[in-house]
């Protein structure tokens, strides 16, 4: 990538646009890989990093939402199950099975209910995968489980992917298909013609490079800024439907919770459904499902105090050989899920279905969750064919075939089958390009060091917590938001990037401060004055 690519791309957006996305999460990037395939000249814009909102702090699960057969969701989960399994089958590396351990104990109806649940959760992919193991075999499976009211367990599978990765090669390979994208750049408001009908949006640089503001005039415009939806809405005087909940997530070294399958585990006193999933060398557990209220307006979510204790407590319950404490949390990270308002008095009532509003020219993708992002791009690009009075090509392939793996590389089988899932076709430059040491893992991780100047390179990085947080998760990963590293780290990002002194120490202070803020075993939120 040259060095001013984003002013390059800046003086190309001012031009005629098929399609505008406003939003750089799992939605718009799913939707900008359909319509590019399409045959549509489409921009996506996003105001921070692509990633940056909920699509990079999601559970990390491409699942159909076992728990939502408890709320009776049926459609949402048979939509979910199957895309779980599209996505096993057409993003292999990237999207990897998962298998799952649910336990249960002699309280009345709770085995029946389980094994009636796995059973539907099955079918409605539909495929066998599920079966009863004793207590004995469960244990052996998860010894931390070891506790008087453990009777059996039930085993069934769903699927683990990097939700961030999941995004950006989305992006990246609509990107080398002919379309456009750019981070760090705000649609500020939608444009309208003389009947109020939108028309293109005025976007605004916040890259810092003070390339100013630009007005851009489409063909369409979508909407698919998840949690924030209601916002453009309001702009065409769309009456707000949206319910942000938000869903917190610790993560722990895997020494302390050193657990080899994922378990679904009950909360001890609401008893919803929450999990802990062996991620990337660590143990994720959540998720919490709060509603998202004001005062948090200007700030990333966070896990709250009260939050951390909650997780805690159902971790403990679930594995109390282990008592994990707070002194454990190598990080944390919360995410505000995108709920279309249904009425629920529990937030976790709530539904995950997606919509698409069409309202005086804008149309509006939300709702839904990450395993379904194909099947809400198509109901979109429905919207959109309709908007511009014509069909688009059909669908090709949604992901680039993965490179073969041959004996003679430089690089592990392992290794290289974990970095094809997150580069794809790319990976065999990566590899050709880089010393040996560059190929070594970085400390305990799955993670290279080529990856890092990869990243530099052609990762669309503004800032160090970019880098650190969405395309590669030193931050989550590490101890202290991977503070050991960050001398080799500046060393290549001063070199690819061409920061000098001062503008290291800038991004460094900047990421210290969100890390702390947000990211850290125990984050404050941002501090005020």
């Amino acid at each position: 990538m040259e060095v001013n690519w984003r002013k390059s791309t800046w003086q190309s957006l001012n031009k005629p646009w098929d399609l505008i996305i406003i939003g750089g999460g799992i939605t718009g990037a799913g939707l900008l890989r359909r319509a590019v395939c399409g045959g549509l000249e489409t921009l996506l814009v996003e105001a921070n990093d692509f990633s940056s909102g909920t699509s990079s702090r999601s559970s990390k699960l491409v699942h159909g939402g076992f728990r939502y057969l408890k709320n009776k969701q049926w459609d949402i989960t048979r939509e979910s199950v199957r895309e779980r399994e599209w996505l096993l089958k057409n993003a292999p590396e990237l999207v990897s099975p998962l298998r799952f351990v649910l336990p249960y104990s002699a309280r009345r109806g709770m085995r029946s209910g389980f094994a009636l649940g796995v059973t539907i959760y099955d079918a409605m992919a539909p495929k066998w995968a599920h079966r009863e193991v004793s207590r004995q075999e469960a244990l052996q499976m998860v010894p931390e489980m070891q506790s008087n009211w453990l009777t059996g367990a039930f085993l069934y599978y769903d699927a683990a992917v990097d939700d961030s990765i999941l995004v950006n090669r989305l992006i990246r390979e609509s990107i080398r298909d002919g379309g456009t994208a750019l981070n760090y750049c705000r649609a500020t408001a939608v444009l309208k013609t003389a009947d109020s009908q939108v028309c293109g949006v005025r976007v605004e640089d916040q890259s810092g490079q003070g390339l100013g503001s630009l007005e851009l005039q489409s063909s369409v415009v979508v909407n698919a800024t998840g949690p924030w939806s209601d916002e453009l809405r309001a702009q065409v005087g769309g009456e707000g439907r949206m319910r942000p909940l938000r869903g917190s997530h610790l993560i722990f070294q895997r020494q302390s919770l050193p657990i080899s399958t994922a378990v679904t585990i009950m909360h001890p006193r609401d008893h919803r459904a929450m999990f802990a999933i062996p991620w990337e060398g660590t143990t994720i557990i959540g998720t919490t499902d709060l509603d998202h209220k004001a005062g948090f307006e200007g700030q990333e979510p966070y896990c709250t105090e009260q939050e951390t204790a909650y997780i805690l407590e159902a971790a403990n319950a679930s594995f109390p050989s282990v008592q994990l404490k707070p002194e454990d949390i190598l990080s944390s990270f919360a995410g505000v899920r995108p709920i279309i308002h249904g009425g629920a008095g529990n937030p976790s009532g709530e539904s995950r279905r997606h919509a698409v509003f069409e309202e005086n020219g804008l149309i509006t993708i939300t709702g839904g969750k990450l395993t379904i992002f194909r099947v809400m791009a198509e109901d979109t690009m429905a919207a959109i064919e309709r908007a511009l009075g014509r069909k688009t090509r059909p669908m090709g392939a949604w992901f680039k075939a993965l490179p073969e793996y041959t004996s003679s590389g430089s690089i592990d089988e392992l290794s290289f089958r974990y970095l094809s899932g997150r580069y794809g076709d790319e990976l065999s430059g990566m590899i050709s390009t880089s010393a040996t040491p560059e190929l070594e893992h970085i400390a305990n991780l799955p993670n290279v060091w080529a990856e890092i100047r990869f990243a530099a390179q052609t990762g669309y990085v503004e800032h160090l917590d970019d880098l650190l947080l969405r395309r590669v998760r030193l931050g989550l990963l590490l101890p202290e938001g991977g503070r050991a590293e960050l001398p080799r780290v500046k060393a290549v990002v001063q070199e690819n990037l061409g920061w000098d002194e001062q503008r290291w120490q800038k991004e460094a202070e900047r990421y210290n401060n969100i890390y702390q803020s947000y990211y850290s075993p125990h984050p404050r939120g941002a501090q005020k004055g």
